[in-house]
């Protein structure tokens, strides 16, 4: 099987179902997102501070492969089935938040991203699930969207700032909190 098939070469694609979509669609646009910001986790489960969560990340991956077959799919012109989302994903996020939470420091500020590589590249993936968020959004506007999927990227970007947090702390990084200039 080759790797290319030159059927995208006039700049469309096709969704699963078969229909095809200019590549600039805003369904591409979503699932590609994700698709970015998969490859983003993929970074941060790299760092060696995340040994220990080597787990959880991957079962992400997982799940994000996932949100981006259901977002890839035609909506009512597909017989295939696709991998389908839990709301027990959601669950996993929120118990891991919760545990990240217990163990730093209460939140008082905004916090600037950095302090550390291995943080930046968690802050990056943080703003990339927002922006994979609000495209899932503005699909939805025109086209259906699973809600569960909404619901988990905006938990997965709650997941990844609690993970920047953690990590700051086990790197013994400086958190620094924004001053506004007034």
């Amino acid at each position: 099987m080759k790797i290319y098939t030159k059927t995208g070469d006039k700049g469309t694609t096709a969704l699963i179902g078969g229909t095809r979509v200019a590549k600039s669609h805003l369904r591409i646009e979503a699932y590609g997102t994700v698709d970015e910001l998969n490859s983003y986790i993929g970074l941060v489960r790299d760092q060696e501070v995340n040994k220990s969560r080597l787990a959880i990340l991957k079962e992400i991956q997982d799940r994000l492969f996932t949100i981006g077959a259901l977002l890839a799919t035609d909506p009512g012109n597909s017989k295939m089935k696709t991998p389908d989302l839990h709301e027990e994903d959601v669950t996993l996020l929120e118990q891991e938040i919760d545990n990240m939470t217990a163990e730093v420091p209460p939140l008082r500020a905004f916090v600037l991203p950095g302090g550390h590589q291995s943080v930046s590249f968690c802050h990056l993936a943080r703003c990339v699930c927002r922006r994979a968020e609000r495209l899932a959004i503005s699909l939805q506007e025109v086209s259906e969207v699973e809600q569960l999927v909404i619901k988990y990227l905006n938990r997965l970007s709650d997941y990844l700032f609690a993970l920047c947090r953690k990590m700051t702390q086990e790197l013994g990084a400086e958190e620094v909190a924004w001053k506004p200039r007034i």
